[in-house]
């Protein structure tokens, strides 16, 4: 099976295209620093041609809403009509948790549109919702510093490995399309709070947590639900614990 994987050179899209072909697919990673550009369509038809799926893990250069959106839209339109026009059978998003509760944040308001505009295509789509990715936990807490404390919201989250993502798209990848949402999540649900003390003393940072229920998150504010799954998810085996043994600083 040929597979292209659009955002083929970053954190997931790398780890996905090495499971893909250990599976023995033919695969093309695709990434404007590899000559394929979906937001001017540069190489896109040609990685496109033969192919009979499409995984799209791209993801916008900024946070910001406008360019987000910017991005999401472009790159969305031209990617669904090259697929369109190179008969691909179906069009795998990698998308976000929680995406439909939080449109406070321009950043999940670019998600959605690029939701909407997979749902209103004539291409058979699956879109998976994961929640975040212990890579991007530190990061998170670093936007809450303020001199010697990090302001932390105490909603719940229920991350997961990006090894683990990269696990369920490849297999939703060689399956059927669902025309819908499949959900995965990590194995454990913390409070964020909780998470940001375990990351800080694993890193020997003596910098205060506060429990701030004001705090915002891609600047959106949080609730028990906003970032933890759906009833049915699939559930991941990697425990941040053991992940957080492998990856200290």
């Amino acid at each position: 099976m040929k597979i292209v994987v659009i955002g083929g050179s970053g954190l997931v899209g790398a780890q996905l295209v090495r499971r893909l072909e250990g599976s023995g697919h033919e695969v093309v990673a695709a990434s404007p620093s590899l000559g394929i550009d979906t937001l001017t369509g540069k190489g896109v038809a040609e990685a496109l041609a033969g192919s009979q799926v499409v995984v799209d893990v791209s993801n916008s250069p900024s946070l910001e809403g406008e360019i987000a959106l910017d991005f999401f839209e472009r790159s969305s339109r031209n990617l669904l009509a090259a697929e369109v026009a190179a008969g691909v059978g179906h069009h795998l998003a990698l998308s976000v948790t929680g995406t439909d509760r939080l449109q406070q944040s321009g950043y999940f308001r670019a998600k959605k549109a690029q939701e909407n505009l997979i749902i209103a295509s004539p291409m058979p789509y699956t879109i998976l919702h994961s929640t975040q990715f212990f890579e991007f936990i530190e990061g998170i807490v670093e936007a809450g510093a303020d001199g010697d404390a990090v302001h932390v919201s105490p909603a719940f989250i229920q991350p997961i490995a990006s090894a683990d993502v990269a696990t369920a798209l490849a297999d939703i990848a060689v399956g059927e399309p669902v025309f819908g949402i499949v959900e995965v999540t990590g194995p454990e649900r913390y409070r964020l709070d909780e998470l940001a003390r375990i990351v800080l003393a694993a890193n020997e940072d003596l910098r205060q947590v506060v429990t701030d229920p004001r705090a915002r998150y891609f600047g959106a504010e949080l609730d028990d639900r906003s970032l933890t799954p759906g009833d049915h998810p699939r559930f991941a085996p990697t425990e941040f614990a053991d992940w957080l043994r492998r990856h200290r600083r």
